[in-house]
């Protein structure tokens, strides 16, 4: 059985994109290609414990193995060797992209604490969406007991968007819960003036 929001793509999302955008081929309608989840501990103390809590945590979210990340130059200060473990990483594509992409958009992000959206202009300008998640604990696979320590993900969703306004009209067509362009605009401005008047 296909992921429904794969089938909510093709059915409602493709349709109403190609009559937006002006595009006449159907291949021109930007898609989501794959999705990239990476969690950093860095400097953790108990190096290999991190790995191992690291490892599991994503397993369980996304379903897939993770790879291990590790260090390409020492770093003394950080007290970092050459070839060390930093970080994990998962590259999903297809079905299982479908699913964690609908969990993210329906399960996850709404529990948010303080929640208004996410931020419209996290794009890298080819149409790419980066996000960051700072606790695990917003899964509904997490069993919050079983937490050991807290991990942050960065969530880079790759599409086939050529530009930045495309890619948030496939997301926002998806269901991703935008911030207002216009509430984020007056509280950067509103932060502005705080650091003029300090």
């Amino acid at each position: 059985m296909e992921p429904s929001l794969k089938t909510f793509y093709f059915s409602n999302v493709v349709p109403a994109l190609k009559t937006k955008l002006g595009v006449t081929n159907v291949h021109q309608v930007p898609k989501v290609e794959k999705i990239v989840l990476n969690c950093s501990f860095g400097k953790a103390a108990d190096r290999k414990q991190a790995v191992e809590d690291a490892t599991n945590d994503l397993r369980t979210i996304t379903g897939q193995k993770p790879i291990v990340t590790k260090s390409r130059i020492a770093i003394s200060n950080f007290k970092l060797r050459e070839g060390e473990p930093v970080g994990v990483k998962v590259t999903l594509r297809g079905r299982m992209m479908w699913e964690f992409l609908e969990r993210l958009i329906k399960m996850a992000l709404p529990v948010v604490r303080d929640f208004r959206g996410v931020s419209p202009r996290a794009f890298d300008g080819n149409g790419n969406y980066t996000l960051g998640i700072t606790d695990q604990s917003i899964f509904p696979e997490i069993e919050i007991d079983k937490v050991k320590r807290q991990l942050g993900y960065d969530i880079c969703i790759v599409t086939s968007a050529t530009t930045d306004e495309q890619g948030r009209e496939l997301l926002r067509a998806l269901g991703m819960p935008f911030r207002d362009q216009k509430t984020a605009a007056a509280k950067d401005k509103e932060k502005e003036n705080e650091a003029a008047a300090a």
